[in-house]
């Protein structure tokens, strides 16, 4: 394994710009695409949970008191952060130890993504 596709696999774990750049520069290596796929996928596991946070939230806050189940369904939404924290750190050292090993929960349906 070249050193140059494990920082590409690295620069995958950089939302936007590091996906922008393995998907133009490396497209052709499938080390940086694996992590460009898990990557991706761990961005939209943490945008849905925020989405389905706002929206549970915003409609229990009509319900008398249902902005206190809310507050509650934050600390699942925080939960959830902590473990993308701990999965992008994962992802991370996988990459940069030349490792093509799934991120836990959702790495599996992530690297079904087409790209």
């Amino acid at each position: 394994m070249e050193s140059s596709d494990r920082f590409s696999a690295f620069l995958a774990y950089i939302p936007v710009i590091g996906w922008i750049y393995v998907l133009l520069a490396k497209r052709k290596d499938t080390f940086p695409m694996f992590h460009v796929r898990q990557s991706i996928g761990l961005f939209i596991f943490l945008a849905v949970t925020f989405v389905i946070w706002v929206v549970l939230t915003w409609i229990l806050a009509w319900i008398p008191y249902g902005f206190m189940v809310g507050v509650a369904f934050f600390t699942t939404a925080i939960t959830a952060f902590i473990f993308g924290i701990v999965a992008w750190v994962m992802g991370i050292i996988h990459a940069l130890n030349g490792r093509m090993e799934l991120l836990p929960y959702f790495g599996k349906m992530a690297n079904s993504i087409r790209l």
